[in-house]
């Protein structure tokens, strides 16, 4: 009988994703009442010393699977390991971060098990047993909840900063597996980083972006200087990005990155709804545009009509006095 919650750990360059420690929070709540174990999944080269530090967020046991060819992700290693474990050991559920590794894993295992996937969810909970998610749909118009009462394991992906990242500390169980990675078609001749001492903008709990208001690209300085203030990734709209102004990496929306931080400043963006499908779960948002009938002020808690390029400089300014 299928039984327990997993969790897979991502990890990159030996640093565990902040959505992994997340989802082991909000995960041993699920344990919890359904009176289960919360396990986590963790694959790579050389990452065992990771693994006491997803019991520090709940996980009573960790899988820990570590190969020459699980140094960096490729779909075909991952998925085998990830679908033998599941199968070995048969979990009621299986959750991964809503993320470009945790959503081509996801699909992969899931038509490997034959099992259902809930897609870019932003909520979760026991309701008459089932675990049930929350999910937008119609790019954030309207939301859905959604099950799978059969097939097993559950699988679902979640947005980042969905849930706070809580410490339970416990002394996790670590389980070493031997992989079977077997035929791996992807060839990785080399890895591309984008060196920045900024947060990553889908695990940013602050984001500032800026769109087709900002009228050229050297204007995005105005929003860098605000983002360093605050600690903060910096994003931008698709018209933004279309025009050049600032490479596709920092574009939010359904064509590029969905965010859920705790607060989204948006600047110059009109929130066309493919904008809006990216990043509406935010927590707080603060929209800044001269237009007062632009769309992004129906979604925002905080409004300032004025000028961008008036209202921006003042705010860092004043932002740096309070934080200094």
């Amino acid at each position: 009988m299928a039984k327990g919650i997993w969790v897979f750990a991502e990890q990159r360059e030996g640093q565990i994703k902040k959505v992994t420690y997340e989802l082991l929070s909000e995960g041993r709540k699920i344990a919890d009442q359904l009176g289960e174990e919360l396990c986590a999944v963790l694959l790579g080269k050389g990452v065992a010393g990771l693994a006491s530090s997803l019991g520090e967020y709940g996980a009573d046991k960790v899988y820990v699977a570590e190969s020459d060819a699980l140094e960096n992700y490729t779909t075909d290693g991952y998925t085998n390991v990830v679908a033998d474990l599941v199968k070995q050991y048969e979990p009621g559920a299986l959750l991964l971060g809503c993320t470009v590794t945790g959503r081509d894993l996801a699909a992969q295992v899931a038509q490997r098990l034959e099992t259902g996937l809930m897609t870019d969810c932003t909520g979760m909970a026991i309701e008459d047993g089932q675990l049930v998610f929350t999910r937008p749909i119609y790019a954030g118009k309207a939301m859905v909840k959604a099950a799978c009462p059969e097939a097993r394991p559950v699988m679902a992906t979640i947005r980042p900063n969905t849930f706070a990242a809580v410490p339970n500390a416990r002394e996790a169980e670590i389980i070493t597996v031997t992989p079977n990675t077997g035929d791996i078609r992807q060839v990785i001749k080399d890895i591309v980083r984008q060196i920045s001492e900024r947060p990553e903008l889908t695990e940013a709990d602050i984001i500032v972006s800026g769109g087709r208001g900002m009228k050229g690209p050297e204007n995005f300085k105005l929003l860098e200087e605000l983002a360093d203030v605050l600690g903060a990734a910096v994003g931008a709209s698709r018209a933004a990005v279309d025009a050049g102004w600032i490479p596709h990496t920092y574009q939010v929306g359904q064509t590029g990155k969905t965010v859920s931080p705790v607060l989204y400043i948006a600047c110059g963006i009109s929130g066309a709804i493919q904008h809006l499908a990216g990043m509406s779960s935010s927590k707080c948002i603060v929209a800044i545009n001269k237009d007062e009938e632009a769309n992004i002020f129906k979604v925002a808690d905080y409004g300032i009509v004025g000028d961008l390029f008036e209202v921006v400089p003042l705010l860092t300014e004043e932002l740096k006095k309070m934080l200094a």
